[in-house]
């Protein structure tokens, strides 16, 4: 029976993708018949499928009942798109920075309340700091997290504060309210931000923020390293290296 249902669930999922891609082929809004007739599907089960997008915002139905594709692709396609630029556009600079440093370098995207690893720079050395790209943390735990939360000011801060009740995840935690936003503010005003073991014991960072021509907010550098060999002279590094990548981004 679970084997039907898969098998039933993969089907509609090929179905609805059979009809984006009919809908994309078309200039211009594509009636119901003719979807039907592309994808070789009932005109219920077409229908049906429709309806189902329609409701999640891949497709548009107009008031002369043609169909056309939804924003929601579009929201889609560009944050991928930007995601990519960021990641092919920071790279050099990552490598560079870490070839100088000899330690991890990070680069972060907001979702939320939290911060995404979406791409890293490791060194060659046995010690090092291991982040997994894909991996989530909380914005108060994390040096670039705290430059976002000052960024926002401190209403953003405070309403950070309350939704989260700031969970503490090692004794270094900024758990007090009043702290973090100290933190934050000051964090924001000098243009870098540390974090002393906050998210894990015996690791440092040094995060900067990324942003593109517009001055518009688009994500965080960091480097991580084992506490005891960070350094407070990279970050002039960091911040020269945040700048060149904000630079390069149109």
């Amino acid at each position: 029976m679970k084997q039907t249902d898969s098998g039933a669930g993969i089907q509609v999922i090929d179905r609805a993708v059979a009809l984006l891609d009919a809908i994309a082929r078309y200039p211009e809004p594509v009636r119901l018949k003719i979807l039907s007739a592309e994808t070789g599907l009932h005109t219920s089960t077409t229908h049906r499928i429709l309806n189902s997008l329609i409701d999640n915002g891949f497709v548009e139905r107009l008031p002369n009942g043609h169909y056309r594709l939804g924003l929601r692709l579009l929201q889609l396609g560009v944050r991928l798109h930007s995601s990519l630029d960021l990641r092919a556009i920071a790279l050099p600079f990552m490598q560079k920075l870490r070839d100088k440093l000899g330690e991890t370098v990070n680069l972060t995207i907001r979702e939320g309340d939290v911060l995404v690893y979406i791409e890293k720079a490791v060194p060659n050395r046995m010690m090092h700091v291991q982040q997994i790209v894909g991996s989530r943390a909380p914005l108060h735990v994390t040096a670039v997290g705290k430059l976002m939360l000052g960024a926002g000011g401190e209403e953003e801060i405070r309403s950070y504060t309350q939704r989260t009740n700031l969970p503490a995840y090692t004794r270094n935690t900024l758990s007090s309210p009043q702290k973090l936003l100290e933190e934050c503010q000051s964090a924001y005003r000098q243009g870098y931000a540390l974090d002393n073991e906050e998210a894990e014991i015996d690791v440092g960072c040094i995060g900067v923020l990324i942003t593109d021509s517009s001055g518009s907010l688009v994500g965080g550098l960091s480097v991580s390293a084992p506490i005891e060999r960070r350094r407070l002279v990279w970050v002039e590094d960091v911040i020269e290296t945040g700048r060149a990548i904000s630079a390069q981004l149109g």
